[in-house]
């Protein structure tokens, strides 16, 4: 990662020194606490190029006026021959108007960073396990799973610009009954590949396709051992077979969408190693769990066959919820909340932070976990943040109708079908286009139009149109991008290179909020002004990128555009798409 630094970062330091000069004046307590202190584009672009809240932030401590403060902070600003004017704005805003030539410089760093431009070490190599996905391995993965898959991917890249050191995990629950079923209805397949006619499939078993490979291959494995066999005999070898042939094709529907873990852990295997009786041991230990009887359901009356049954409890309402959880059934099997809990607690072993994200249909359940990792935090003595990320269902369409879709019946598509049909990177993008707590719907017709209302076309056409005006240069004119007269630029080109220039500090606002749709929506901003900029040569030749008898300003304004394609390309490796050449 390259160590020079950034315009704002620039920035943020030389305000950051005027501070620790005004602690030495005695205007600022020692030690003066800068962590609220920002230095952002103003939201109003005529204000300036630059503005900070620090003289707002630093008055309460300081015992001070916040304008009075303000003044002394441009008192010491205004040296700076970078800086054209520093004017205090309101009740102690500062906004700062930056000389041209310090703008120009900044696409010198994009171009001499190039991939590294916009990397952090925000993250300092915080560990931080990112756990998405996760679905039943109980058959291919579809449209449900899409746009969770997509934003925990996206997040983990872009953790990992931002200077995380990134686990990307999947939780393969394979100790419930649904994989009971699965197996069950594998060994139907098996049946049917030694010749049986097995009729309709019976209610309650999985009826798609998809296991057909499956029963073959069982057969050509097993042979007819089990055709007879009673069900205890086969339901284990089937089982383990079953989700190891379906966690295979999991992981093929994803490689579709570019999406790779590096950890896949069992909940099986969590269980065959008594991780979640090691945790309740601990829990009950430090007194985090107890033997209690949970209060009837609510209502008039109780059911008639409810009864009241001891059993250990999470103390989740120390932490906010609403009631203590049961982490055993009566019958002593795990609770999907005490299987989980021991699965958080062995993450949160090896990780400095967690992250999961959920269907928003599992929204009840975040409170219950949060005060489960919140104990072990606290009882281990090392707090591990822990954030619950809710993605919403993405309705499908096609042709302005909802396409409906059922697992249990085999009628679904999957994301290698759509994939196959509108490309890896319309879907990732797609996905992107909205916060994940947003309703979304994506349809098949839309998504691939070549307009501006379409995102992801209007980002990779940005990115096209640069490198076909490079191409177009360099091929008819035998001009190449070149700094060497940078000062041509006006003031459309230096609102280009201004936004462009936020880009890393976008990069770090995304890492910290957990938002990486953030980044596209950036990029969908960057293309938009870049397009913008392009139409005003249709009827002003001398505003193209290539303008005749005008070599050196071409030269310049490729530089400005072959910069600003880096940025693009940069965001979209974080979002995992590609940034084509031409369309």
């Amino acid at each position: 990662m390259s160590d020079t630094m950034t315009l704002y970062k620039n920035f943020e330091a030389e305000i950051a020194a005027v501070l620790a000069d005004l602690e030495t004046d005695g205007v600022l307590p020692e030690g003066t606490n800068l962590a609220n202190v920002a230095v952002e584009p103003p939201r109003d672009a005529s204000h300036g190029d630059l503005a900070t809240n620090a003289a707002m932030v630093l008055a309460k401590p300081a015992k001070t006026n916040p304008r009075a403060l303000a003044e002394a902070i441009v008192g010491k600003l205004i040296d700076d021959p970078a800086i054209t004017s520093a004017e205090v704005a309101g009740p102690g805003f500062i906004n700062l108007r930056l000389d041209p030539a310090v703008w120009l410089q900044e696409l010198g760093v994009i171009a001499s960073q190039a991939d590294a431009y916009g990397r952090s070490r925000m993250g300092e190599g915080m560990r931080v396990n990112v756990e998405y996905v996760s679905a039943n391995p109980t058959g291919p993965m579809h449209m449900g799973h899409c746009r969770g898959a997509v934003v925990g991917d996206a997040l983990s890249s872009l953790l990992e610009f931002a200077g995380h050191d990134v686990t990307r995990e999947y939780y393969i629950n394979d100790a419930g009954g649904q994989v009971d079923v699965l197996a069950r209805s594998a060994h139907l397949r098996y049946l049917e590949a030694l010749g049986d006619d097995i009729g309709e499939i019976p209610e309650g078993l999985y009826p798609g396709e998809y296991l057909k490979p499956v029963g073959a291959y069982l057969a050509s494995e097993l042979g007819d051992r089990f055709k007879s066999a009673p069900e205890q005999e086969w339901l284990p070898i089937f089982r383990a077979e079953a989700v190891t042939k379906m966690m295979d094709l999991i992981k093929s529907d994803l490689a579709t969408l570019g999406i790779h873990h590096d950890e896949f852990a069992s909940e099986a295997a969590l269980q065959a190693a008594g991780k979640p009786e090691a945790t309740e041991a601990w829990l009950r230990e430090n007194g985090f769990v107890y033997d209690g009887v949970l209060e009837a359901p609510k209502g008039k009356a109780p059911p008639e066959d409810w009864e009241p049954v001891e059993l250990p409890l999470f103390r989740s309402t120390q932490f906010g919820d609403d009631q203590d959880r049961p982490i055993k059934k009566s019958n002593g099997a795990w609770t999907y909340f005490g299987a989980d809990l021991a699965y958080h607690m062995q993450k949160a072993e090896s990780a400095d932070a967690l992250i999961d994200i959920w269907g928003a249909d599992h929204a009840g359940t975040v409170k219950r976990i949060k005060a489960a990792v919140a104990a072990l935090s606290e009882g281990q003595g090392k707090p591990v943040p822990f954030d619950v990320k809710l993605v919403q269902m993405v309705q499908l369409m096609r042709g302005g109708e909802p396409v409906k879709m059922s697992k249990r019946s085999g009628n679904f598509i999957t994301i290698a079908d759509m994939v196959e049909e509108v490309g890896k990177d319309v879907v990732r993008f797609t996905m992107l286009t909205r916060k994940p707590e947003a309703q979304m719907e994506f349809d098949f017709a839309k998504v691939i139009e070549a307009s501006k209302d379409n995102p992801v076309f209007y980002v990779q056409y940005a990115h096209a149109r640069i490198c076909s005006n490079l191409r177009k240069a360099l091929a008819d004119e035998g001009i190449a991008p070149s700094a060497a007269n940078l000062a041509a630029l006006g003031e459309e080109e230096l609102a280009l290179i201004k936004l462009a220039a936020q880009f890393p500090r976008e990069v770090e606002a995304a890492a910290k909020a957990r938002e990486p749709h953030r980044i596209a929506f950036y990029l969908y901003e960057l293309a938009s002004a870049l397009h913008s900029f392009y139409t005003l040569g249709r009827t002003d030749t001398d505003r193209r990128f290539i303008v005749a008898d005008k070599p050196e300003l071409s030269a310049a304004r490729l530089f400005l555009a072959a910069q600003l394609g880096q940025v693009i390309r940069n965001g979209l490796q974080i979002l995992g798409v590609d940034a084509v050449e031409e369309m």
